[in-house]
This record gives C-alpha cells, structure tokens and sequence, in this order.
C-alpha cells in the first residue's frame, strides 16, 4: 500500500514542462521578467478577476515586501493560528506582532478582539483567509477605515476563492497568495501580491528587484524577490487544469463530510453559501468525547502509512520566538489554543483515489466505534 499524504503538489503533463524548458534554455532568458513572467501575470490576472498582479518567488518574500510596500510599522494585529510564515514576515521589518483571538466557527481573526487590540502604535491588521475561508472582510474594513489602519491579507490558500461573487483577493489594500507545491495552485516554490492601482504595482515591482527603477536608478531598498522563468512557464501550464483539478478537490471534500457528519466526536468546518471555495484542506477537529485524542489519532494514521497533519499546532504565538510576547499570553487567545490542540487535516488532493479516501474515512468509523479504555488507549482488537 503506498502512503498518503496531507497533500501532494499538482503537475500538468511532463511533456508539456519538457517543451516550455526547451523554449526557456533557447531563449538564455531565465529571470528577472521575461516571456513567460509576463504571459503568466496577464493570464493569472484574468483567472483571478483581480486588477494587478506581481509575481515573487515565494509567498514569504511576497508578505515581506507587501509590508515595505505601504511602509507599515509600530504594531499589526495579526492571528496566531497561521503558518509562522504570517508572524515571521513582521518580524523581518522590525514589526511588532500583536495576537488576536479567532472565531470558532471560521478560525480567522475575531473583529471585536481586532478592535480591542489596537494601540496608538497600530499601523495595520494582517488578517489571514485560513484554509481558503474568507475572513470578515467588511467588518475588518470598517475597523480599518475608523481607525485609519492598512490591511493586508495572508491569501496564501485562498487562490480561486471567491466572496459574494468576486474574488476575495480584491480586499484590503493588498493580497498575498502563495504558489508553493502544497498549495492548491503551486509553480513549485512562487507567490504574489494582488494590488488595486497601477502605483501601487509599480512600487510593488521596484521593490521585488532591489528597488530598480531602470537600469541606473534605485528608488528604495528593495530584495531579490523576482519569479525565475521556469516558475512562470509551471504557471502557466497549470492554469490549463486547475479548474479540473478543484472539482477533484470538491469530489473528496465532499465525501469526507457525507461520511464523517454522523461521528460522534468529530466536528469540521461549514462553507457558507455566499463563498466559492477551493477546497484547499479537509481539517477535522477531535473533541474529548472522540475514543481517542487528536494525537492518538495523528499517530495511529502515521503507523498506517498515512500521513495527515496538525495543521496549525502549535500557534505561532507558542514559538519560543514569539512567546515572550504580552499578547501570546494562552488566556488571551482560549478559541486559537483549543482549535490547535484539537485540528487535524486530513489527506486531499487531485490525485488522491476515492478508495484511499475511504480507506482513511473506514479508519476514523473503526475508531469511533472503540471505547476508551481508563488508561486512554484503544481497545487494540477493535483497532
């Protein structure tokens, strides 16, 4: 039986990435905008619905120069269930990440623990699309707008995803998605800022190619964050089949939720209908009332070959890194620290066959039919 994982990257045909490295290789045009960088940015701009896009090499760099871009600093509020990516991009402009709790019927930040987090040193909020569902767009709007505040978007999972009949990159002043090879979307390692005006791209694109304006002139302090060709050519390959590979995506969540729904113990997350989903992950959550802790659960999936995730444990704001911090304190954040002790993504991608997906659905039934013995582990004959 092979393993499964949480999630393997998509790749269109090889023999569709061989003839685009041929093109590459005899054009001697790798980087720094060239043929493909320019095809893939006014494709990805159509596909998305958004005004303007700057491709970066990777999602991190992506939300480090976002940050430069609208020259944020003092204070950002920002969620602790997140990639550490998120906290990480603040630190590397000499930011202070201030927590806020989420809600637990979405996981993304809380309007009324954002309002209540801000300081005279606010600058921005950095809210995150977690699992490719939207934040409180209008609610963090209207906060922004009182308080005169700049928000930016971790979309890192929220390709494709659409609110209210528009996608959701087009909130806040910017949007950062991410292209890495676990996405839903991937270009291998990419991602990039979605901006609202010709300006602000422009800023955008100095800033990713050490601040060049033109061959002799340096506007700003700019980074080397540009998407090399091979990445651009991979994206635009995978443009020609990532609507059938959403539907694939839809095909497993929707038979996760059609099988698991009556498990006692186990609870996931509701779409609303006014959103498009991508069906990025399946998180479930382990409930005390489940025969088995979520760690029980992870290690015994683990010792079946499938290999599933605690994704978001710990919170960012756990990190030794950040921990030191007043706002990582656990009793302000009491929905982020039990949705991290209890989540579990499960296996979902295009190519995943619906007999493993069942097999992993068989599993959790089995489990759920056990009893919890006093020393918490599972009667091993009905594992």
């Amino acid at each position: 039986m092979n393993n499964i994982f949480v999630t393997q990257p998509t790749l269109p045909p090889f023999e569709e990435m061989v003839e685009s490295l041929k093109d590459i290789w005899d054009s001697k045009w790798l980087t720094n905008n060239g043929k493909y960088h320019q095809i893939f940015e006014e494709k990805l701009t159509q596909f998305l619905n958004v005004p303007y896009i700057s491709l970066f090499a990777n999602g991190t760099l992506a939300l480090v120069s976002a940050l430069q871009t609208l020259r944020i600093a003092g204070e950002v509020i920002t969620t602790p269930y997140s990639f550490v990516a998120t906290t990480h991009s603040l630190n590397w402009n000499g930011i202070t990440p201030v927590f806020a709790d989420i809600s637990p019927d979405n996981l993304n930040l809380t309007p009324e623990k954002i309002e209540a987090a801000i300081t005279p040193k606010t600058s921005a909020i950095m809210p995150v699309h977690v699992y490719g569902n939207p934040s409180p767009v209008e609610e963090i709007q209207r906060i922004s707008d009182m308080y005169g505040l700049k928000v930016i978007y971790d979309a890192a999972h929220a390709f494709g995803v659409d609110y209210k009949n528009t996608s959701v990159l087009n909130f806040g002043d910017l949007s950062v998605i991410s292209f890495h090879a676990t996405k839903v979307f991937n270009t291998f390692e990419g991602g990039a800022i979605i901006s609202h005006d010709l300006t602000t791209k422009r800023r955008v694109d100095y800033l990713k190619n050490f601040g060049f304006a033109d061959e002799v002139t340096v506007v700003g302090p700019g980074i080397n964050a540009k998407m090399n060709e091979f990445q651009a050519a991979l994206g635009v390959l995978q443009l020609k089949h990532i609507d059938k590979a959403i539907l694939k995506r839809k095909e497993i969540d929707l038979l996760y939720r059609k099988e698991l729904l009556s498990v006692n113990g186990l609870t996931f997350i509701e779409y609303p209908e006014n959103i498009k989903p991508n069906y990025a992950y399946f998180p479930i959550f382990v409930k005390e009332n489940f025969p088995v802790s979520r760690d029980e659960l992870y290690n015994i999936f683990k010792e079946k070959g499938i290999y599933v995730r605690r994704y978001f444990h710990p919170l960012i704001s756990q990190f030794p890194t950040y921990r030191g911090l007043e706002s990582a304190n656990k009793k302000n954040l009491p929905v982020a620290e039990q949705t991290a002790r209890e989540v579990l993504c499960l296996p979902i991608y295009p190519d995943l066959p619906l007999n493993e997906v069942s097999r992993v659905i068989n599993i959790i039934h089995s489990i759920s039919r056990t009893k919890r013995c006093t020393n918490h582990k599972l009667e091993k004959e009905n594992v």
